[in-house]
């Protein structure tokens, strides 16, 4: 059973090395934006808050017109619903393919970098780039960020995906071990008192 103990208690030492890291998925579709269209999508968002990093990916096709702009909205007033001012790089994140109808994106962001930022996010946020990082990051965790991809179809958007946070399975895991670990102590106290 120490055993047992010691492996949980390691185990959530090394979770706890690597909980700085935070992912947020994406799906893509017209809902939310003026017009509907046939583009879709899915991307992956993900924070590191020891390197102050946003790790991004995108792939999206069907788009009724070719690509202008993209990058991160915050915060809208209610979760799930609504626009809000651009938060990251403008006009559009570096790389991202423009002119296209479909394509797929890779790039990091250096949250301490105020290029990686919209200058009126800052400003809006304390003047600097530590308050817009926890700024947006409370955004993602309360539901109210949205990645927009814009395009000639849609110069206010054509399709955009909430960015929602992925449930850490081994957290869940590690939670159910030590309570499992626990109760056969419980169970093993018991029955040395019964004999």
């Amino acid at each position: 059973m120490k055993r047992l103990l010691l492996s949980v208690l390691t185990s959530c030492s090394l979770i706890s090395a690597q909980a700085d890291l935070f992912q947020y998925d994406i799906t893509f579709s017209s809902a939310g934006e003026a017009l509907p269209s046939t583009g879709t999508g899915f991307g992956t968002v993900n924070y590191d808050s020891f390197a102050h990093t946003l790790q991004l990916q995108a792939s999206f096709s069907g788009l009724q017109g070719t690509t202008t702009a993209s990058h991160i909205h915050a915060a809208t007033a209610v979760a799930g619903t609504g626009g809000a001012g651009v938060a990251t790089t403008t006009p559009s994140f570096a790389l991202f393919p423009l002119g296209v109808t479909s394509g797929s994106f890779s790039n990091t962001l250096d949250l301490t970098s105020a290029s990686s930022w919209n200058a009126s996010y800052i400003t809006a946020h304390g003047g600097t780039t530590t308050q817009a990082e926890l700024d947006l990051i409370a955004a993602f965790g309360a539901g109210t960020a949205y990645w927009n991809i814009h395009s000639s179809f849609g110069p206010g958007g054509e399709i955009r995906g909430l960015v929602t946070a992925v449930p850490e399975p081994t957290s869940a895991a590690l939670l159910g071990l030590g309570g499992f670990a626990m109760a056969g102590r419980v169970w093993k106290k018991r029955r040395a008192r019964q004999v």
